[in-house]
């Protein structure tokens, strides 16, 4: 357990010092691998992969904050990341270490005007879940209703710039992120900008309730309710909802039927939160999810929400539909629209498009039901890697897509978890085709 967040002086320098270990490491790999052979290059390269990996995974776990969320975020898309880098950054998506509950019961007062053992009837003092900006704690109130109190660490938000500078630092010293330097700072710009809100849990709050509303529909959704009494702008209190975690299905002996209801949920959630609600709950790590045998989806943690603008919306569901059409030239018009092609690179041919609409295109164009558990599109994306790199100068990461796509691949990640099987198109189908819909 640890005493609480690494001061602003120690981060700046466990973050240089990370930062400095990481270039050089891969620095030196490249050097090397000009006088080695292919299969001995591939082999340094795996061992510098799982060096480094550990290297960032204990420097972002120790800080906390801005960085380790942003590590977090990177592990859910490890499937695309090199495998041993990706391995390490998914502990942090598990858990983090606490802090002590002195530090906690700090900050609630600071925050509320009196300790946790006056504000409620029991708190209990061991974290019941550890995460990059705050902690979790059970609790009780006076009325009797079962809680949980997410507590903010001291002094993370004003480490959120500083640190997100310093990231940015390793992924473009490591080599490991080539792109253009202003779609790297409009990413980053993004990134703050979702973080900045993550910290104020005010602001989760009304998302909270905001979910809350548009899900009521939903009875196969449940989202806790706010105890607003009990709440700030770095204490949250929720009334505590119940549920499996993802990793307890197979040993709580989830049927197959159960799970195939459990992902036609998880994807309806999804699309409909995007095309019509067009608010997402962006972060979908399995820790910010829990199941019920009846079908039902649990919802946890609204600090990350992303509001996407009509124009997003409206070529997002052009380019999925173009796709499907296999018309490619109204597909690199969506891909323009949403940011994906860079104004000063050259156009990749046409048939290029083909092969990653034949991937994504392949749950929801076969004939038979698809099954998740068994899927290797993530390991089809992989080959398409070296392809894409020889492409890069015509692309760039759009930053309106970056909390899009952290949903989607996150949510992939998760049907393949619960082992879920569907045919999900007709769920789809009445936002690609409004126009084809009865008045």
């Amino acid at each position: 357990m640890n005493d609480g967040p690494v001061t602003k002086g120690r981060r700046f320098f466990k973050l240089a010092g990370m930062t400095a270990q990481v270039a050089g490491s891969y620095a030196k790999t490249r050097i090397k691998s000009l006088f080695q052979s292919e299969e001995a290059a591939a082999q340094d390269r795996r061992e510098a992969h799982e060096l480094n990996g550990g290297r960032i995974a204990r420097t972002l776990g120790e800080l906390k904050g801005a960085v380790m969320k942003v590590g977090q975020m990177a592990s859910i898309a490890g499937d695309i990341l090199p495998r041993e880098l990706a391995e390490a950054l998914r502990g942090l998506q598990r858990e983090a270490p606490p802090v002590d509950f002195a530090v906690i019961a700090a900050q609630i007062e600071k925050e509320l005007g009196s300790p946790p053992e006056t504000l409620f009837k029991t708190f209990d003092r061991t974290p019941f879940a550890a995460a990059s900006i705050g902690q979790v704690h059970r609790a009780t109130t006076d009325d009797g209703r079962e809680v949980v109190v997410k507590v903010q660490y001291p002094g993370v938000d004003t480490a959120v710039s500083s640190d997100l500078s310093h990231l940015k630092l390793v992924l473009k010293a490591s080599g490991l992120v080539k792109v253009r330097k202003q779609a790297l700072d409009e990413v980053f710009r993004e990134v703050k900008a979702r973080l900045h809100e993550e910290l104020d849990y005010c602001n989760e709050a009304d998302n909270v309730r905001k979910f809350r509303e548009f899900h009521r529909r939903h009875p196969w959704v449940a989202v806790p309710d706010v105890v607003g009494e009990r709440s700030a702008q770095r204490v949250l209190t929720l009334t505590y909802e119940p549920g499996d975690h993802i990793s307890e299905l197979d040993a709580l002996g989830y049927p197959q039927a159960t799970r195939d209801l459990l992902g036609q949920h998880l994807f309806k959630l999804l699309i409909d939160q995007l095309f019509e609600f067009r608010t997402l709950h962006a972060d979908p790590n399995p820790g910010n999810l829990a199941f019920r045998r009846d079908g039902t989806i649990v919802l946890y943690d609204f600090g990350c929400v992303k509001h996407i603008p009509d124009r997003i919306i409206a070529a997002y569901g052009a380019t999925i539909r173009c796709g499907l059409e296999e018309d490619y030239v109204g597909l690199e018009r969506g891909l323009d629209a949403l940011g994906v092609l860079n104004p000063d690179g050259p156009r990749v041919e046409l048939e290029y498009y083909k092969g990653w609409r034949d991937i994504f295109a392949l749950p929801f164009l076969a004939d038979e039901v698809f099954d998740y558990g068994a899927s290797k599109i993530h390991e089809e994306v992989i080959k398409q890697v070296p392809g894409a790199l020889k492409r890069m100068e015509s692309f760039q990461p759009p930053s309106d897509l970056v909390f899009i796509d952290r949903a989607v691949a996150g949510h992939y990640g998760n049907l393949r978890k619960i082992g879920a099987r569907g045919k999900f198109l007709e769920m789809l189908w009445p936002y690609l085709y409004p126009e084809a819909q009865p008045a």
